[in-house]
């Protein structure tokens, strides 16, 4: 839960210009995004639990980590090489006093995501939780910009990772386990500039319908979160500062979400309060209806 009202608190576009590497840090953007280390409040949620979330080192995926931590829940965080942004999220969860196991690599590897489940049951001896949150994109004008090697990586890393770390995890989880997938309003609403990005969340979503009912039987429940905008490294990481400075101006409420305002949603889907619930598409979208 948020212990307080967000919505008023968090700062509007303009957005000062700023512009770094794939895939960004955290710690260099401006303003700094709100993982809710000042108002998230657990409440055990997830007590005893044990969590792998991949980009779980900035972004959605460190509010995420924290707010299982203080629901109780030990977690696993997979990121690509962002080593401070990782280490500032193990001291958040740690500080919680839950574990926290990070390990860096290219979750476009199938090995890679094999190791990561690997890791997160021999450290924990179980998975009840699986967040498949991270996510590659480039803004492009026009289709001959788009070379296949990126089209590539971009297919790869987010939905062929998510098939490999699901193959890999639903062997060690248990009935009441969960498996959450970050999709997007991008994949009912596909963006020209984000085209390979938007179809691989219309993917996600289909995968995550499939895989819901795949694993019914299992007790295993599967759902999506599709989040409107966020503040994460990814925007200032592969937009042009025209659009990093008006970042979510369009929307509704005039603003992108803070990724502390995304976390209550990923642990609503994780515990049993949500036992009922899977197949779903959860939007986040500061107004703007996803409609079918």
């Amino acid at each position: 839960m948020i212990s307080q009202n967000l919505q008023e608190q968090q700062p509007k576009p303009p957005f000062p210009e700023q512009q770094q590497e794939v895939p960004g840090l955290e710690s260099q953007m401006n303003p700094k995004p709100d993982y809710g280390e000042n108002s998230y409040r657990g409440s055990g949620k997830l007590q005893g639990k044990a969590a792998i979330i991949t980009g779980g080192d900035s972004g959605i995926g460190r509010a995420v980590a924290l707010a299982f931590a203080r629901e109780g829940a030990d977690v696993l965080i997979a990121y690509l090489n962002e080593e401070p942004d990782a280490e500032e999220t193990v001291r958040i969860v740690e500080k919680e006093g839950r574990k926290c196991v990070a390990i860096a690599g290219d979750i476009q590897q199938e090995a890679q995501c094999q190791q990561i489940v690997e890791r997160a049951q021999s450290e924990f001896g179980k998975i009840d939780i699986l967040v498949n949150n991270a996510a590659f994109q480039m803004t492009r004008e026009s289709l001959d910009e788009i070379s296949s090697e990126e089209f590539d990586r971009t297919f790869k890393t987010n939905i062929y990772a998510m098939f490999y770390l699901c193959k890999a995890a639903v062997p060690h989880m248990q009935p009441g386990s969960a498996i959450i997938n970050t999709a997007s309003i991008n994949a009912a609403e596909p963006k020209p500039k984000l085209l390979a990005y938007s179809a691989t969340k219309a993917a996600i979503v289909n995968f995550t319908g499939g895989l819901a009912q795949l694993l019914a039987e299992k007790g295993i429940r599967v759902n999506a979160v599709a989040p409107g905008p966020v503040w994460t490294p990814l925007i200032p990481a592969t937009m042009p500062n025209e659009q990093v400075t008006q970042f979510g101006q369009q929307y509704p409420m005039k603003r992108p979400a803070q990724p502390a305002e995304l976390a209550p949603v990923y642990v609503l889907l994780a515990s049993s309060e949500a036992s009922y619930v899977s197949g779903a598409v959860i939007p986040v979208t500061g107004g703007q209806p996803v409609l079918p």
